[in-house]
């Protein structure tokens, strides 16, 4: 699974790259990759690897996101044996489309999510919504945009998930309406350094998720960067056996085409 997710970065970034090169004004692409190897008594294996692109429009912007995580560990057996296991595997994609209205940084959106988790909270959740969003601040070095509108989710419960009353609810799907509410903010600290944060939250009947990204990036030449981040996923409702938050501080380089 590990040469698998290897190829599908490296040939991603070359996908990426070949339109990189022939793309307009209009098109921002940016790579991110993060590999961690250790040995010794303790053997581990993660990669990261996400890709954005941000397509300009006369009366849309359009925007494209992936990513994912995988991790193996060594794990030493009852009987003292070790084998490698894989302790994280999730993969994320959205796609969002905004409809630019008269007023400057305002927009009606349309927005779409996958998320594929094997040792998360579920194991699969899809989301479907639509909105208005604003720009609330916009100075020469930050701004600050928000967006909110009513959506639909549809998700399955992971393996060993029990409801209320004990009974199994392994591998069921269930759907419902939610409220989506996602806030962005941008600080160009220095010419050099960017700080970014971004929160999504996600309201529904059986679940609230809430999604928050926080992240460094630090400028080592015209195309690369840097980027030290920190990640929390919160679940309201979530299996016994399950924690409600989840958090991953990451170190990647990032490209930008």
């Amino acid at each position: 699974m590990k040469k698998v997710y290897l190829s599908l970065i490296v040939a991603t970034l070359t996908v990426t790259s070949a339109v990189a090169n022939e793309k307009k004004k209009d098109w921002e692409i940016s790579s991110e990759l993060g590999l961690i190897l250790t040995g010794g008594n303790t053997k581990t294996t993660t990669l990261k690897g996400a890709i954005k692109a941000r397509h300009e429009m006369e009366s849309w912007t359009n925007e494209y996101k992936l990513d994912g995580l995988f991790k193996e560990d060594e794990v030493t057996n009852d009987d003292g044996s070790k084998e490698t296991q894989r302790t994280n595997e999730k993969y994320f994609a959205s796609v969002q489309g905004n409809y630019k209205l008269s007023e400057s940084h305002t927009h009606f959106f349309i927005y779409g999510s996958h998320a594929s988790d094997y040792f998360g909270s579920y194991r699969n959740e899809s989301v479907l919504s639509l909105g208005y969003g604003k720009r609330f601040l916009d100075s020469e070095n930050m701004f600050f945009d928000a967006e909110i509108g009513p959506g639909y989710k549809y998700f399955e419960f992971p393996e060993g998930s029990t409801d209320k009353k004990g009974v199994s609810n392994e591998g069921d799907n269930k759907g419902e309406p939610i409220g989506l509410g996602k806030v962005n903010f941008n600080w160009n600290i220095t010419e050099y350094a960017k700080f970014t944060q971004t929160v999504a939250v996600e309201y529904g009947s059986t679940n609230t998720k809430t999604k928050s990204e926080s992240a460094l990036l630090t400028k080592i030449n015209g195309s690369m960067q840097m980027k030290v981040g920190f990640n929390v996923t919160h679940n309201s409702d979530v299996d016994t056996d399950k924690e409600n938050t989840d958090t991953e501080t990451v170190l990647t380089l990032v490209y930008n085409f």
